[in-house]
């Protein structure tokens, strides 16, 4: 594709914002080497890799890949032989560091539909013991930790014990009587990394040793004393010998980096990979952009597309389509009137889609993966090369006709402008008739009227306008499809002022044919608003219509599945009581045959026996008409009774027995299974819980014990709850759950003002806490923190008055 068409439509600046978002130099080269992809897998790979990018930043925040390091010249070194230094060794901690924190993060909790990443992370290769055996020896650029071998740490006990015994010796010496005489100072000080001591000139002779240095003045000469020299040699040489091991330490580090090369090489590909990947989610989330639906059919649908260099509150969404019953679009309108920003952004977002970048439109958008892109478009005169503005058009248009193609994307500005204007609308429809035998998609703009009368009558042509609103003399920036537009010359003109007889001359001066055209496309332009004006009427009256339908279907079924409810529930006590009655007949039958057995025993007759017979009959015909009363019972104790909860039924509350509509008291708390004792009267029963409800005295009794525990709570929530919640690492919806509940609970513990701590970021988490908080009924206002107290990482909530 021809490099010269990106700068025309801005590409590069939309990859300066993709730059923006990366963490690493060596991203931002793979940013500059990026081109339009002309094979549709390929841009397909690279739309997928974006889309699960935003998957992964909505769901737990962005990769954290950080700077990466370019190992490359330290690899090539170590494989050459050479020995890595103390900071170079850091740099490989470092990347490998890096690269175990990328693949732990994409490793947890990550969204199920997602391909490409997780192949990527699992092509990490971590080296855990490298790095934490150079994190444990390297200590810093200039220092190996005394564990880096069990030699080192012997020499460096070696060396402290040379050092004290030097300096005990040196000590006794200036200490002496004779030393405050000799000695300047009674110091002990180092030269050419010697001990000495700083000896007044007089008296050198009279202290025996080696001269290494002399003040400024020459009044002092220090002095290595003979007494120290070979213990001075002991201590050089195992400094010698210390430095040999390190030596041999960084070695052996650079050769475990040499055999560890060849992952670190790819570690650092698949992290650029990995943040280039990162930077196109976060610039997609940052412009609310899309993944647009590709193909190879040469349709072109931008639905709702955006500039994405202007900015959001100002830019106005168009629609554009091509490829279907038309592939040429011509568009007119005034001057300033969006035309040539419409071109811009269908050629822009074409490119970026074939760059693997979401688009700023509408998701069902269908972009096409083209050749090649085209576009004409300001004035490229020059002075140099004696062009006018005219031939640098026509240079450029030689130029397309060259390569264009039935996969190519033509943007055409200002068609047939620079000349005489008959002969350039005969020129630009000419023009036209050429790219479209060339099977080029082509969206041109023109003020010509010849042009718009060709793009009617000619089928593949299609006409459309950019909105202009003559009662404010201002461009509304919209694009229409399917009409002509006009120049308005003389309709502003007016506005503005001028001379009515000077307009009137000049609408006389205009071609019969001509004039009629303009009122044909005023006419139309008129109906079209009133149109618009009745269709977004009747959308209005049908969506209202629909709300109201779904809202009593939503009614409906809501009473239904109550009326359903309180059915089954009658069915369901009735059945329970009736096998209750049966069971109870069956203890009585069973209880009368062991009587029977043993009558003569205990002296009974069978008159006894009949008696307890028709006992039991007649209760089974009590428990016979209780079940057919039992759907009424049960509806009535449903509308009018209130359910007990079991943890707070205590001894001595009132309750009503369903089964008997009896009132009675609570003798026994409900065990777990919900059983527990009453009192009906002077007769105690076993009942389960489901079968009670509160009596009218207990239900407004305990209006008010509630109004005293609900008091005691926010007393006691009051008590133990924090000012602050602290919600960094949590991802969005973790952290709104937790948000929301710690902000019911602030309430009801009076709480005036909380903090919630959220951390700076990308500003994910901030922005959708800010969004919960917003529709949170609790809250009153909110704001950021001042700076000395977290500034944009911390949201301070001030909540409503608890009543």
């Amino acid at each position: 594709m021809n490099y010269s068409v990106t700068e025309t439509l801005e590409l590069n600046r939309v990859l300066d914002l993709l730059t923006e978002r990366t963490n690493s130099a060596l991203t931002i080269e793979k940013i500059a080497e990026l081109e339009p992809m002309t094979n549709r897998r390929m841009v397909q790979d690279a739309l997928t890799e974006t889309t699960e990018a935003v998957s992964v930043i909505m769901y737990k925040g962005s990769i954290p890949v950080g700077n990466i390091t370019d190992l490359s010249n330290l690899i090539g070194m170590v494989r050459r032989g050479r020995c890595l230094n103390m900071r170079e060794l850091l740099l490989v901690r470092g990347s490998l560091a890096v690269a175990r924190e990328v693949k732990t993060f994409l490793a947890m909790d990550m969204p199920s539909d997602l391909h490409i990443i997780p192949e990527l992370a699992n092509l990490i290769e971590l080296v855990p013991t490298l790095e934490n055996d150079i994190n444990t020896a390297i200590i810093s650029e200039d220092e190996v930790a005394d564990t880096a071998s069990s030699e080192l740490r012997n020499i460096r006990r070696d060396i402290r014990n040379k050092n004290e015994m030097i300096r005990s010796r040196l000590h006794k010496m200036i200490s002496s009587s004779s030393a405050k005489t000799h000695l300047q100072e009674a110091i002990i000080t180092m030269r050419n990394g010697r001990y000495v001591l700083p000896v007044k000139k007089e008296y050198a002779n009279l202290v025996p040793g080696m001269v290494h240095d002399q003040s400024s003045t020459g009044a002092t000469l220090f002095i290595e004393p003979q007494a120290v020299v070979n213990l001075n040699n002991e201590l050089k040489q195992l400094a010698m010998d210390e430095q040999a091991e390190i030596t041999k330490i960084l070695k052996r580090f650079s050769e475990r980096v040499h055999e560890h090369s060849q992952a670190l090489e790819n570690n650092q590909k698949i992290l650029i990979e990995l943040d280039f990947i990162n930077a196109k989610g976060n610039l997609s989330c940052s412009m609310e952009a899309s993944e647009p639906h590709l193909n190879e059919e040469g349709i072109l649908d931008i639905k709702k597309g955006r500039h994405p260099l202007i900015d959001p509150t100002k830019v106005i969404p168009i629609d554009v389509e091509l490829g279907r019953d038309w592939t040429t679009l011509l568009i007119t309108g005034p001057n300033t009137g969006g035309k040539t920003v419409t071109l811009k952004t269908i050629g822009l977002i074409t490119l970026m889609a074939q760059c693997g970048l979401h688009i700023p439109a509408e998701a069902t958008s269908d972009i096409p993966v083209l050749e090649e892109i085209f576009a004409d478009i300001g004035d490229e005169q020059s002075i140099e090369q004696s062009l006018s503005t005219f031939s640098s058009h026509m240079m450029n248009i030689i130029r397309i006709f060259d390569v264009a193609g039935p996969n190519s994307l033509v943007l055409l500005d200002e068609l047939g402008a620079g000349t005489d204007p008959l002969e350039g609308a005969a020129l630009g429809i000419a023009e036209l008739e050429k790219l479209r035998e060339l099977g080029a998609l082509v969206v041109a703009t023109t003020h010509y009227t010849e042009l718009k009368k060709y793009a009617l009558a000619t089928q593949g042509v299609m006409n459309a306008s950019m909105e202009f609103d003559i009662e404010t003399l201002s461009p509304t920036y919209k694009l229409r499809v399917g009409l002509p537009g006009k120049s308005n010359a003389f309709e502003i003109s007016k506005k503005l002022g001028l001379q009515l007889s000077i307009i009137d001359r000049a609408t006389e001066l205009l071609d019969e044919e001509q004039l009629e055209f303009e009122d044909a496309v005023s006419k139309m332009e008129i109906d079209r608003v009133c149109a618009e004006a009745a269709l977004q009427e009747a959308d209005r009256s049908r969506e209202l219509a629909e709300e109201e339908k779904e809202e009593a279907a939503k009614q409906l079924e809501l009473a239904r599945q109550e009326a359903s409810k309180i059915i089954e529930k009658s069915k369901l006590n009735a059945r329970e009581m009736l096998r209750e009655a049966q069971n109870v007949i069956d203890d009585i039958a069973a209880e009368l045959r062991s009587v029977k057995d043993i009558r003569s025993d205990a002296g009974f007759n069978d008159g006894h026996i009949a008696d307890g017979v028709a006992k039991g009959r007649a209760a089974l015909k009590k428990a016979e008409g209780r079940y057919r009363q039992a759907d009424t019972q049960a509806v009535y104790t449903l509308q009018t009774g209130k359910m007990p909860d079991p943890e707070t039924l205590r001894p001595g509350m009132r309750i009503k027995y369903i089964k008997l509509n009896q009132n009675g008291d609570v003798e026994t708390a409900p065990d777990a299974k919900g059983n527990l004792i009453i009192r009906i009267g002077a007769i105690k029963m076993n009942v389960n819980v489901k079968d009670l409800i509160l009596a009218e005295s207990e239900v407004a009794g305990n209006k008010e014990k509630k109004r005293r525990r609900y008091s005691e709570f926010s007393y006691n929530k009051s008590k133990t709850i924090k000012t602050e919640i602290n919600l960094i690492g949590q991802n969005l919806e973790d952290a709104s759950d937790l948000m929301n509940k710690y902000i019911d609970d602030a309430f009801l513990a009076g709480l005036k003002t909380v903090s919630v701590i959220h951390g700076r970021g990308e500003g994910i988490l901030r922005n959708g806490l800010r969004r919960e908080l917003k529709n949170n009924k609790h809250v009153k206002s909110f704001k950021s923190a001042p700076y000395d107290d977290g500034g944009e990482g911390c949201t301070i909530v001030e909540l409503v008055a608890k009543k």
